[in-house]
């Protein structure tokens, strides 16, 4: 019941923000709409805790800003090494360990590599993930392991 709320609550929201209209009519077939897809969500049976993490959310909101900031400092990076050719690169293809995350953590994890600039997943196993990155200073930043702590760190909030 507690996820079927929430799910109510941000898709009307997000409809809302999206839509900005308040005329009645457009409200109800917003409202149509919401309680369409919460129909067919608890049909499907995919309103569980692994569908709707909400408990995830606050970790997630400090992990996130972190994030941004290793995206813009990395794409600064990258956008250096592109405009002055003489500095290195030096392609490498490492493994993460990835073995004390969660599915949801590997996945997370695997997805902020591949957001940050200059380096990419190339595969995820239970422990570990393949990344290919493009400077020497990108596979030490992932060697060190500070993004898997970080990802640990917001799924355990």
């Amino acid at each position: 019941m507690r996820n079927t709320l929430t799910l109510l609550l941000m898709l009307s929201g997000t409809w809302f923000l999206l839509s900005g209209h308040t005329s009645p009519l457009l409200l109800s077939l917003g409202l149509v709409s919401v309680a369409t897809i919460i129909a067919c969500t608890s049909r499907l049976e995919v309103l569980d805790d692994e569908g709707m993490p909400v408990h995830l959310l606050p970790g997630l909101l400090r992990y996130a800003p972190w994030l941004a900031g290793q995206v813009i400092r990395s794409n600064l990076d990258v956008a250096r090494r592109i405009i002055n050719p003489k500095l290195p690169i030096s392609p490498s293809v490492i493994h993460v360990d990835a073995k004390h995350l969660t599915e949801v953590g590997r996945v997370t994890y695997a997805n902020s590599i591949t957001l940050t600039p200059g380096t990419i997943s190339l595969d995820v196993s239970e422990e570990t993930i393949e990344v290919h990155a493009l400077t020497e200073d990108a596979a030490d930043d992932l060697a060190s392991g500070e993004m898997a702590r970080r990802v640990q760190r917001a799924e355990n909030a």
